[in-house]
């Protein structure tokens, strides 16, 4: 059974890999609209793949159960089945008969042994067009995580200063490790690397939690599609060497948590295209590039004089994208006025 738990655990993996390549990871273009890439390039993808931490899959109820009317956990070993206790008042609310739990993952860590336990709730999503009370537009980005627009007009503003100076804290003890060239450093970046996506899952999991409860049942969010799409020049940074950092935040992980978020809540995430969603005025529909002022983030429309923030702009053209959807159009596009 352990040797069946391998491959289901490298083919997994390399699942995992093969959405990444979809995805386009890693690029943008810089300000002469030149594609770059990372220092970490696209090929690292295509490596085998090492598992250097212990770990253990063990399946529900073949593996391991809990005991009933006992604070007690069965786990299958090598030699013997163990009884091991736990604290269940820190996840009391799975065992209502809702959830299902999945296959659980042994892992060790800093010298201690974990048990990792996926639990699942099938919800019945009752969402439909005419169901929608909310309808948010959510334009993401570096300067400012998230912008969230609602139908009127109302807006979320989630920055990211305070991220982006603490991966640049990140990058800079990287390169110090990096340039030691020892043993020691090496385990020390691997620490570094689980800490640093370990504290970005958790941003993720905290702004796709604030979106959900703000804006509460039956909302469509819409996001912007991002798959193959390279970053704007304009928002590179002065630096060409912290751009590769600032390129790697991890936005389609935030699309992943927000869209199960969103179902758990009979919600629902619609995909747009991204195209002019920065340039567009909303209020008469002109386009030009140097609407957007972007040393004093203000948006300023040639046509009509429209003005207000550049990020603002774009969350409110993403929101009509969802206001034409909820209308009736299958294929949602921007009226657009060329100068």
């Amino acid at each position: 059974m352990m040797a069946v738990s391998v491959f289901r655990t490298v083919t997994a993996r390399y699942k995992a890999v093969q959405e990444q390549m979809r995805q386009n990871p890693y690029k943008y273009k810089d300000e002469y609209g030149d594609l770059q890439f990372i220092s970490r390039t696209l090929e690292w993808l295509w490596k085998p793949i090492v598992f250097k931490r212990p770990q253990v899959d063990l399946v529900n109820r073949r593996d391991y159960r809990f005991l009933p009317n006992e604070k007690k956990l069965s786990l299958n070993t090598l030699g013997k089945r163990i009884i091991v206790d736990y604290e269940d008042q820190h996840f009391e609310e799975y065992f209502d008969g809702t959830w299902s739990f999945g296959t659980g993952k042994i892992v060790k860590l800093k010298g201690h042994w974990y048990f990792h336990i996926p639990v699942r709730k099938d919800v019945q999503n009752t969402f439909s067009r005419d169901t929608v009370q909310h309808v948010v537009g959510i334009d993401r980005g570096l300067r400012c995580l998230i912008t969230a627009c609602d139908e009127n007009g109302k807006c979320l503003f989630d920055s990211g200063k305070d991220i982006l100076r603490k991966r640049q804290k990140f990058l800079e003890c990287r390169k110090e490790l990096q340039s030691k060239h020892t043993w020691s450093a090496h385990c020390k970046l691997k620490q570094l690397s689980g800490r640093e996506n370990r504290w970005m899952s958790d941003v993720n999991h905290r702004i796709s939690k604030t979106l959900v409860s703000t804006y509460g049942e039956h909302t469509l969010f819409v996001l912007e599609d991002l798959t193959g799409i390279s970053f704007d020049e304009d928002n590179l940074s002065r630096s060409k060497k912290a751009n590769g950092e600032l390129r790697s935040w991890p936005f389609y992980q935030l699309e992943q948590f927000l869209t199960y978020k969103a179902e758990a809540t009979h919600s629902q995430v619609l995909k747009v295209p991204a195209k002019y969603t920065c340039q567009r005025c909303p209020k008469c529909g002109g386009i030009h590039k140097t609407n957007r002022h972007h040393q004093t983030h203000e948006y300023i429309c040639d046509y009509c004089g429209y003005r207000s923030n550049d990020n603002r702009v774009g969350a409110m053209n993403i929101q009509y994208f969802g206001a034409l959807w909820v209308s009736g159009d299958e294929h949602p596009h921007l009226d657009i006025r060329r100068k």
